[in-house]
């Protein structure tokens, strides 16, 4: 018969480790607190009880706020390993249910709606039949606001995303690539910043995400680019430039693979360029079943 493993007797309240992490992520009891739905005072008693079963001091003020202690760094690693191994016992348990139903509000860029999503959404729709995923597409800025809102579950948004009260999960480094129209010859070996800048350009409306990255490629090499159009739509970059209206630069999963433009060129940028995509959730957000088999299939599709 087997027996028991002495480490199970060391058993540990995961809403206490949750609260001790919340915590020093808002840096005050109060913070915690609110996150939680919870009163001051009952907080303050699940850090006691945690501190008690570990026999050792979890928190100290550093200015005002709640820090760890050397022991308590400790632990918030430990607590990382923890969520992850909740995480996997979750994703194995919910392949073996059946009833895997309801409704998932998904916000994301309109390239990765056309580029990533439709295999995905089509692996869970013959998997699970009961579940509805509903995708809005926009701007990383308004999804930022709708998931801290809670009108979104979660959104697939262009990092850098600075938000206390979301967690972001990188899923996916996508490569941008310069498009110039196919019949263009003579170009140089390298698609650089100062070849791009003086020539007419089609890019990204200056409010999304990637615009800014793009930008900031060109000032790190001390040049500005000056778009003669700025679209929110990628198909109609691509259109604009195969029409010889100008060159672009754009996710290269929106202009490689099978089936691409037969105007476009493609050509690698020097120095390299990428974007990280993430998924962005309410770090307070209960995770059901139906929310959990979308991030494992976009996880599985990134390669995360």
């Amino acid at each position: 018969m087997p027996t028991t493993s002495p480490s199970l007797g060391l058993t540990l309240n995961l809403d206490h480790l949750r609260t001790y992490a919340l915590i020093i992520e808002t840096g005050s009891f109060s913070g915690a607190a609110e996150r939680l739905g919870l009163s001051q005072p009952a907080v303050s008693l699940q850090i006691r009880q945690l501190e008690q079963r570990l026999r050792v001091r979890l928190i100290e003020r550093v200015a005002r706020r709640a820090a760890p202690t050397p022991a308590g760094i400790d632990l918030l690693e430990q607590i990382r390993h923890v969520d992850s191994a909740v995480e996997g016992v979750m994703t194995a348990m919910a392949a073996h249910s059946a009833n895997v139903a309801g409704r998932v509000t998904l916000g994301t860029g309109a390239t990765a709606c056309l580029y990533l999503l439709p295999h995905i959404l089509r692996s869970l729709r013959v998997r699970f039949p009961n579940l509805s995923v509903l995708v809005n597409t926009g701007n990383t800025a308004d999804f930022v606001k709708a998931v801290e809102g809670n009108t979104l579950d979660m959104a697939l948004v262009t990092l850098p995303v600075q938000r206390r009260a979301l967690v972001a999960t990188p899923v996916l480094n996508d490569e941008f690539v310069a498009v110039i129209p196919q019949r263009e010859t003579g170009l140089p070996a390298r698609i650089t910043p100062a070849f791009l800048a003086k020539r007419e350009l089609v890019l990204f409306e200056p409010a999304a995400n990637t615009r800014v990255i793009i930008d900031q490629w060109f000032a790190a090499a001390g040049h500005a680019p000056k778009p003669v159009m700025e679209l929110g739509s990628v198909e109609a970059i691509k259109e604009m430039v195969a029409a010889g209206l100008g060159c672009s630069i754009l996710p290269a999963m929106a202009v490689t693979g099978p089936g691409q433009h037969p105007g476009l060129a493609v050509h690698p940028l020097y120095p390299k360029l990428q974007r990280t995509l993430a998924l962005i959730m309410r770090s307070d957000k209960p995770v059901n079943k139906a929310m959990r088999q979308v991030i494992s299939a976009i996880e599985q599709r990134t390669g995360n």
